[in-house]
């Protein structure tokens, strides 16, 4: 009997994977599926032209439907960075294309530019490296370009004669197209055989990220599919990648921003710290099943409790920070059910707001002095008032710990009764005692990966403290491993405008 399920459960992978090659990418080799072959749940194209036969998302230009304009279908479930992609094709007439790291053009919905991998019914751009509105021809067929700041490839060697290739492309079947785009080199493979091999130099125009698109082409009728589609993260090369994980609105305008605050904060690093590769992922836990597959480092902002995104992940964060990778949790994200979540928690970042030993007051902390750590290079002393959270439950003897923000709260941060947030007689007796507060602290790992805890970021416009946001930005850098600048990440003081784009909430009348 237990051969007989062994044998069934091969043959159900097989029928869904498309044989052992495919078999072997879903198990073991870092290739997930991104299509579910059924429904275009995570695409997002025009329903006129786009929708799912025979297993395959397939695209059409009919002569009743023409198309104006090329269209696109667009996968919403995540971005590209290093990546490798596997799908199969099949098209009939006319002329298609996989967008990988492009960009959405606002005069058109399901309009996209950016680096496209080529294919066609006819005989000249099948494995041709284009770039729809983005350059034009950056790669023929069997050649090996360099693209230079003048934005024009130059040819350098050959990956085989272009009739040759051809001929190994199949016509009116499937066919296996390999994409591969690691750091600024791209590699287009079909049936194994390299296509193109492409390096882009073009530091004006280059791109590290962006969507991943299926293109229908405008002109005569056509009809393409495109089935199998697996994705494999790469770890980046020359940079350190930062997964940001919000949750969805929460308390009202200005508070809980979970999303505009996390697109603040990757925005700050984009462009001042160009070593770190930051993603948001918004409104909850990432749909993308590779999201994590090449992260340095997450952080979480989210409402917590019981309603930690967390709490349904824990099993695959551990697998993550086994593995070294970085954790920062910022505000209500500190919070998290004791037992098997308290316990996860402890031993990612150090430290967890525990119910009934923790404590969640508004008040103005003043942090007079501040410890010797990467995470405070060019911070100066502050002030700020926020829902600063303390009494943390921390690890035994605080190993493996450093205090970043400490201050003494004031006794009336315990007026409140007794409560599970509110008060407790552990805290009272701390506070009493004079006992200084941390509401920020950072953990070497063990196992070699970094944690840190911030408990405020209640007021959203606290982003616009320059040395509360300086601090934040110089953890998330160090979480992830890389190095913090001497004086710590500069950036400008957001505008009103900033600090209220992409709130959840209007502002009140």
């Amino acid at each position: 009997m237990k051969r007989l399920n062994t044998l069934s459960s091969l043959a159900t992978a097989l029928i869904l994977f498309g044989g052992p090659m495919a078999l072997g990418d879903h198990h073991g080799s870092g290739f997930k599926p991104i299509f579910d072959g059924k429904t275009l749940k995570g695409w997002d194209g025009d329903p006129q032209h786009w929708r799912v036969e025979d297993g395959a998302i397939t695209g059409r230009n009919s002569a009743e439907e023409p198309l104006k304009a090329n269209s696109f279908i667009i996968w919403r479930q995540g971005e590209l960075d290093d990546f490798e992609l596997k799908l199969e094709y099949r098209i009939s007439g006319g002329n298609s294309g996989i967008q990988y790291r492009s960009f959405e053009r606002p005069s058109r919905q399901w309009s996209v530019g950016g680096y496209q991998a080529d294919m066609e019914a006819g005989d000249t751009w099948s494995g041709a490296l284009y770039g729809e509105h983005f350059r034009k021809i950056l790669a023929r067929r069997g050649q090996k370009t360099v693209i230079t700041d003048d934005h024009r490839p130059r040819v350098v060697g050959s990956t085989g004669d272009s009739a040759l290739l051809q001929s190994q492309i199949r016509k009116d079947d499937w066919n296996e197209y390999h994409i591969i785009a690691r750091g600024d080199h791209f590699t287009h493979k079909i049936n194994g055989h390299t296509m193109i091999e492409c390096t882009d130099e073009d530091t004006a125009m280059r791109r590290r990220s962006g969507i991943l698109a299926l293109q229908v082409h405008r002109g005569p009728p056509m009809k393409v599919q495109f089935r199998k589609i697996r994705l494999k993260r790469l770890k980046m090369e020359g940079r350190k990648k930062v997964v940001f994980v919000a949750g969805e609105p929460s308390h009202g305008w200005g508070a809980h921003e979970h999303n505009a605050g996390s697109l603040l904060l990757a925005a700050r690093l984009r462009s001042h710290m160009p070593a770190i590769e930051p993603v948001v992922y918004r409104n909850g836990w990432p749909a993308d099943p590779t999201a994590f597959d090449n992260a340095d480092a997450v952080v979480i902002f989210c409402d917590g409790g019981p309603r930690h995104v967390a709490i349904p992940h824990l099993a695959s964060l551990d697998r993550l920070m086994k593995k070294g990778v970085g954790l920062a949790c910022l505000h209500y994200a500190v919070e998290i059910p004791k037992g098997e979540g308290g316990d996860h928690m402890l031993g990612w970042i150090g430290g967890y707001f525990e119910t009934d030993w923790s404590v969640n007051p508004h008040w103005t902390a003043r942090f007079e002095t501040l410890p010797d750590h990467p995470i405070t290079r060019g911070v100066d002393p502050f002030e700020v008032k926020d829902e600063w959270y303390y009494h943390m439950r921390f690890l035994p003897q605080m190993t493996g710990i450093v205090p970043i923000l400490s201050a003494h709260p004031p006794k009336q941060t315990l007026s409140r009764p007794n409560g599970p947030h509110s008060g407790n007689p552990h805290v009272r007796k701390a506070v009493e005692g004079g006992e200084s507060q941390h509401v920020a602290w950072a953990l070497d790992r063990p196992d070699g990966g970094r944690g840190f805890g911030f408990t405020g970021l209640h007021f959203h416009d606290n982003l616009g403290n320059d040395d509360f946001r300086k601090l934040l930005l110089n953890a998330i850098v160090w979480t992830a491993g890389a190095t913090v600048p001497e004086g710590g990440i500069a950036s400008p003081t957001p505008t009103q405008d900033e600090l209220e784009a992409n709130q959840d909430f209007p502002r009140p009348k």
